[in-house]
């Protein structure tokens, strides 16, 4: 039996079904600092500066050793064959956290998206769709939910979103790929709401709803788009989402999906 460590969502350590996942908020962010960059060195600065800011107590690192310890003995007290200091490691400047890639969420996230990522540029959509589902679906909710972030976290909580984002992104164009423009307005729908300001997302509701039929709602749906664009930014729609508009609903003819946001293109890393 080996620990599981979950944060795409809250933050979780498995011992098959049992919780092990400390309470103390301090220990739980060490952890959270631990996880998210897991296999790298996380040198005692940083856990101190995520713990403290810029005005850390003279015996901060003294502190923060101990929360290392508190975290050893957590595993240690599971009954596994590897200890706490096998597991969580000092490696000079400060600890790292080592565990196996299916045994933490995040790695077997980066894993697939990676593939996926390969397949769809190799045109084998549907297996890049299914591998980016199986992905998308290891999000149980907001990263880290459960922990009260400090200045360092934060910063790896934005490339975690900006990493969903583009697993998401990647999923949609396999489906476009595939011609499943139907089970796709419903989603951009929600996504458009989600992101206003998004064009990409509008382009592809607008393109989507023109490829079955709903030229009125397209042109609605642009309307929409135009006035958010306008009133809120001050901005004109951009020459994608008008050649859009164009070929695809004005002039009714059989047009090319609205390219790809560069962020679904180059992966990100924590």
């Amino acid at each position: 039996m080996m620990l599981t460590f979950k944060l795409l969502g809250p933050l979780e350590i498995l011992n098959g079904a049992h919780h092990c996942t400390p309470t103390a908020p301090r220990t739980l962010r060490t952890l959270a600092l631990l996880v998210v960059r897991i296999h790298y060195v996380v040198p005692l600065s940083t856990i101190v500066e995520e713990l403290w800011g810029d005005q850390p107590p003279r015996t901060a690192s003294t502190t923060a050793q101990t929360y290392i310890y508190q975290l050893r003995r957590i595993v240690d007290e599971q009954g596994l064959p590897v200890s706490g200091k096998e597991l969580l490691r000092t490696r000079a400047p400060g600890y790292v956290l080592h565990c196996p890639e299916e045994r933490t969420d995040l790695l077997h996230f980066r894993r697939l998206t990676t593939r996926a990522q390969q397949l769809l540029a190799e045109r084998q959509a549907e297996e890049a769709s299914v591998l980016l589902r199986q992905a998308l679906d290891l999000w149980r909710g907001a990263p880290l939910a459960n922990v009260s972030v400090g200045p360092v976290l934060e910063g790896y909580l934005a490339s975690l979103e900006e990493q969903r984002m583009w697993a998401l992104n990647l999923r949609i164009e396999a489906d476009l790929q595939l011609g499943r423009v139907h089970q796709l307005i419903e989603e951009l729908r929600v996504l458009v709401v989600e992101f206003p300001y998004n064009e990409w997302y509008h382009s592809l509701l607008i393109f989507s709803l023109a490829r079955v039929g709903r030229r009125r709602d397209a042109l609605q749906a642009y309307e929409r788009t135009r006035c958010v664009l306008s009133e809120e930014l001050g901005l004109s729609p951009s020459a994608e989402l008008r050649r859009v508009l164009q070929d695809a609903v004005l002039r009714d003819e059989d047009a090319r999906p609205p390219r790809p946001m560069p962020s679904s293109i180059e992966p990100l890393s924590v």
